[in-house]
C-alpha cells in the first residue's frame, strides 16, 4: 500500500483570499440565474452595453485595453447565443462615434430612453458595464448601518472631467432599476473599487475616491428619480438595505479584491467578462456549473471571485437557453472564406485556431453540415476557409459551429515577465532563461504597458514596498524581502517554496529551479487540451472522501457528448477536508473503451501521475472499458490525503487510442526510480508530457519536441482532458 504525502504528490497553496460576503453556493445559484433568464421566450430583449477604455490625463485616470472588448463579447452572445436583435442592443464605447461615446450624459439618458421607456412587464433586460470603479462616502446612515459599510461605489464614465467628478453612483443604479418596468433585469459590473494601475502584467480597472464627492448633478439626478418613484430618503434607504432593486446584480469582484483588464491571446478583456461569456457560449443549466467552472481561474490567475446580489429564484438573463454549445459564430461569409467570431473557443488553446483548427458549420438541426479551417486571427476574430468536401449548406451569417480538431503547436514556450525589481539584471537573467529549452524571458515595458509580450508568471525579488502591499492585502505566509521567486500574472506569489533566500544571486536561482521551469512548461503545454466544452467522448469525473462515498465533493464532465447536448450535468467545486482520504471515480459512458491517465497538479506546478501507479504499467492497464466506472485511491491500493490548506487541481485525460508512448515513457521512468506500486513525480519531465500528447493526435512515433510537423492534431471524437479544481481545509 502506497501513502501519499503532500511532500509526494501536491502541496496546496495557503489560502491568501479574505473571507466571502455570500458563500459560494448562494453565487453559484446567482450565476445561474444569469445563463437561464436570457433564454425566456419574452416579448422584447434590451440591452445596454458600456465599455470605457479611454479617460482624462489625469492622476486620477489611467486608460484601459480590454472593457471595449467587453462589450464585444456580450453583443455577439446576446445575439447569436440568446436571441436579441442587433437593433435591440445599443453600445457605448470608447470606439464609437461621438454621439455613441460613453459619457455621463450618454450613459444615463440611454439607460431612461432605450431601456426604462421601453422595457414593458415580462420583457429582459441586460445593463452591462466595464471600466474603472470608484468609491464615494455612503450619504445614508441606515445604508452605512445594514451593510456595515462607510462606502457607496460608483460607476466612472469617459467624461473629461475638467476638474469635476462625473461618477454614477451605486444609489443612482438602484434607482434607474427600480424604474424598469420589468423584473427581468440583469446589471453586470465588471469594475472595482480596491486600488487601481497595473499589478503585474495585468491593469487594475479602479481609481481612488479619496477627496471626491458626488457632484451637484449627481445629486440633482437621483432626486428627480426618487421623486418619479415616489420614494422618500427612509424609504429609499430601506429598499436599498432589502437587496437589489429588481433581478439581479452580478460584480466581478468583492469589495476588497481587483477587478483585472487582462492580456489574452492578441487582445485584452476584463477576466470574469471573457470567462463568464465563453462559459454561456456552452451551458444554460444552473449557475453552479458556472461559477465552478470559472471561479478557480479567477482566483488562481486574477485574485478576484465574482459576486452576485438579487432574487434567488431568477437565471441568469432570465432565458431558458436551447442553444447547442458553441465554440464560433459565422458573422461574415464571402465565397469559401469566412470570419468568425471565436467568443465559445477554449482561452488556453486560441493560438491553436490559426495553426490549423477545424471546425463543424451546424445546420438549423444543430447537425454538422459542413467544415472550416482556422488560417488568421485577430484576437477573437478568426479567418477560415470553407472545406467544401462534405459541404451540406451554403454558410451563412449567423451559423453556429463546433470545434472538431484543434492543432497544438509543437514550439510551444513558457513565457516568463522579468519585473522592474530585477531591471539591473536583465542580461543575464534572459541568458540564464533562455538556455532552458522552451522557456521565453520577456522584458518589462514602460509606461501603462507592463510588459512587452504575454506573461505567463514573473519573476522579480520581494522588495519592501511589495512586502509591505501584501501585508496590506491580508496575504500570509509572505517570503522574505530580498528573495526572488516567481509570482502569477497578477503578481501575487506563487508559492514560498519558489522563493529563494534573501541574498542568493538569480543566475543561481534559475539554475536550482530549472527542474521546475519545466514542469510549469510541461503544465503549460497540458492545458491546452483542456476540452470539457469541446469533446464528443462521454465522461466523468468526481471526487468524494472514502468515508462519504455518496457526498460529492468536485465534479466534472463534459458537455457536448451525444447523450449531453442539451441537458448539461452540472459541474461542481467543494472543499476536501484536511487529512482525509479521498478518491477519485471516473466513469466512461461511451460505448466503446477509453484509455485513461490521471494527473495532479500542486500549487507549484508539480506533477504527479496518479494513474497509472502499478508499474511496469501497459496499455490494458489503462483502458476503462464502455458503461464502466474506476475508482482511483481506493485505500487498499492507493491512499490519497490532503495535508495542508489551499487549492488543488486534477487532470483526468481520456483517449480512444492506447497511449502506447506515454506509457512507454512512463516505465521506463518508474524502472529507473525503482518504483513498483506508487505514484511518480513528473517533476520537469517535459518529454513525458509530449509522448502523451503525441498519443492523443495518433502519433506513433511521439516525441513532440523533435517532430517536423509544426503543430499537432486532436480530434475532439478521439480525446478529452478534464480539468477538476477543488479547496482544500
Amino acid at each position: 500500500m502506497s501513502t501519499i504525502k503532500r511532500r509526494h504528490f501536491l502541496q496546496f497553496a495557503g489560502s491568501t483570499f479574505a473571507t466571502l460576503a455570500l458563500s459560494q453556493f448562494d453565487i453559484i445559484t446567482k450565476s445561474n440565474r444569469y445563463a437561464q433568464v436570457l433564454a425566456k421566450d419574452t416579448p422584447r430583449k434590451l440591452a445596454l452595453l458600456v465599455g470605457v477604455n479611454n479617460y482624462p490625463n489625469s492622476e486620477r485616470f489611467t486608460n484601459l485595453e480590454g472593457c471595449t472588448t467587453d462589450v464585444d463579447l456580450q453583443e455577439q452572445l446576446l445575439i447569436h447565443r440568446f436571441g436579441f436583435n442587433p437593433k435591440d442592443i445599443i453600445k457605448l464605447t470608447s470606439d464609437e462615434s461621438a454621439d455613441k461615446q460613453p459619457t455621463r450624459k450618454n450613459i444615463l439618458t440611454t439607460f431612461e430612453e432605450h431601456l426604462i421607456k421601453q422595457a414593458k412587464p415580462g420583457d429582459v433586460v441586460v445593463f452591462h458595464f466595464s471600466g474603472h470603479g470608484s468609491r464615494f462616502s455612503e450619504t445614508s446612515d441606515t445604508v452605512r448601518n445594514c451593510r456595515k459599510n462607510e462606502l457607496n461605489s460608483t460607476l466612472v464614465p469617459g467624461d473629461d472631467g475638467e476638474g469635476r467628478v462625473t461618477d454614477i453612483m451605486g444609489r443612482t443604479l438602484f434607482l434607474l432599476m427600480s424604474a424598469l418596468k420589468t423584473e427581468n433585469v440583469t446589471a453586470v459590473l465588471d469594475s472595482c473599487f480596491s486600488g487601481g494601475g497595473t499589478r503585474g502584467n495585468f491593469r487594475i480597472r479602479s481609481v481612488s475616491g479619496d477627496g471626491f464627492s458626488p457632484s451637484t448633478e449627481e445629486i440633482e439626478f437621483q432626486k428627480r428619480l426618487m421623486k418619479d418613484l415616489g420614494l422618500s430618503e427612509p424609504e429609499l434607504a430601506q429598499k436599498r438595505c432589502e437587496g437589489v432593486a429588481k433581478g439581479v446584480v452580478i460584480a466581478s469582484a468583492q469589495k476588497d479584491e481587483l477587478a483585472a483588464d487582462a492580456p489574452f491571446s492578441g487582445f485584452s478583456a476584463g477576466a470574469f467578462t471573457y470567462l463568464m461569456t465563453q462559459y454561456l457560449w456552452h451551458n444554460s443549466g444552473n449557475v453552479e456549473s458556472a461559477i465552478a467552472k470559472i471561479s478557480p481561474t479567477l482566483k488562481s490567475s486574477y485574485n478576484q471571485f465574482p459576486l452576485g446580489d438579487g432574487n434567488q429564484s431568477q437565471r441568469f438573463y432570465f432565458i431558458n437557453q436551447q442553444s447547442l454549445p458553441t465554440d464560433a459564430v459565422i458573422t461574415k461569409s464571402n465565397g469559401n472564406q469566412v470570419t468568425l467570431w471565436l467568443g465559445g473557443w477554449e482561452g488556453g488553446s486560441l493560438d491553436s485556431f490559426e495553426k490549423g483548427a477545424v471546425l463543424n458549420i451546424l445546420d438549423s438541426q444543430g447537425k454538422p453540415a459542413g467544415k472550416v479551417k482556422g488560417v488568421s486571427r485577430d484576437g477573437l476574430v478568426g479567418k477560415a476557409i470553407v472545406e467544401k468536401k462534405e459541404l451540406k449548406v451554403a454558410p451563412q451569417s449567423g451559423m453556429l459551429l463546433q470545434e472538431f480538431s484543434r492543432a497544438i503547436p509543437t514550439d510551444l514556450k513558457l513565457h516568463i515577465g522579468i519585473d522592474s525589481s530585477l531591471a539591473g539584471e536583465l542580461a543575464d537573467i534572459t541568458k540564464a532563461l533562455t538556455k532552458i529549452k522552451r522557456i521565453k524571458a520577456v522584458n518589462p515595458g514602460s509606461g501603462n504597458i507592463p510588459y512587452t509580450d504575454k506573461v505567463h508568471y514573473i519573476l522579480g525579488k520581494m522588495t519592501v514596498e511589495y512586502y509591505r502591499q501584501f501585508q496590506q492585502e491580508g496575504l500570509k505566509d509572505i517570503p522574505k524581502v530580498g528573495s526572488i521567486g516567481l509570482f502569477t500574472q497578477g503578481f501575487q506569489p506563487l508559492d514560498k517554496s519558489l522563493f529563494s533566500q534573501p541574498g542568493e544571486t538569480v543566475t543561481k536561482v534559475i539554475d536550482n529551479w530549472e527542474a521546475k521551469i519545466k514542469s510549469l512548461l510541461a503544465v503549460h503545454i497540458l492545458k491546452k487540451t483542456l476540452n470539457a466544452n469541446s469533446s464528443l467522448l462521454d465522461v466523468e469525473v468526481g471526487m468524494n472522501l472514502v468515508e462519504q462515498k455518496s457526498q460529492t465533493i468536485a465534479r466534472v464532465a463534459t458537455v457536448r457528448s451525444a447523450n449531453n447536448q442539451r441537458q448539461v450535468r452540472q459541474s461542481k467545486t467543494g472543499n476536501l477536508p484536511l487529512n482525509k482520504l479521498f478518491e477519485f471515480q471516473v466513469t466512461n459512458r461511451t460505448n466503446h473503451n477509453l484509455y485513461i491517465t490521471m494527473l495532479l497538479i500542486d500549487s507549484t506546478g508539480d506533477i504527479i501521475l496518479i494513474f497509472p501507479y502499478q508499474w511496469p504499467a501497459n496499455e490494458q492497464s489503462m483502458r476503462l472499458a464502455a458503461g464502466q466506472t474506476t475508482v482511483i485511491g481506493n485505500p487498499e491500493e492507493l491512499e490519497l490525503k490532503a495535508l495542508k490548506k489551499g487549492s488543488g487541481e486534477a487532470l483526468l485525460i481520456a483517449s480512444r487510442l492506447p497511449l502506447k508512448n506515454a506509457v512507454k515513457t512512463l516505465s521506463a521512468l518508474a524502472a529507473e526510480r525503482g518504483l513498483r506500486n506508487q505514484p511518480i513525480d513528473l517533476k520537469g519531465e517535459v518529454g513525458a508530457i509530449d509522448d502523451l500528447l503525441s498519443d492523443l493526435s495518433g502519433d506513433r512515433a511521439g516525441g513532440l519536441i523533435t517532430s517536423e510537423d509544426k503543430s499537432k492534431s486532436m480530434e475532439v471524437r478521439q480525446m478529452a482532458t478534464l480539468s477538476l479544481s477543488f479547496e482544500v481545509g
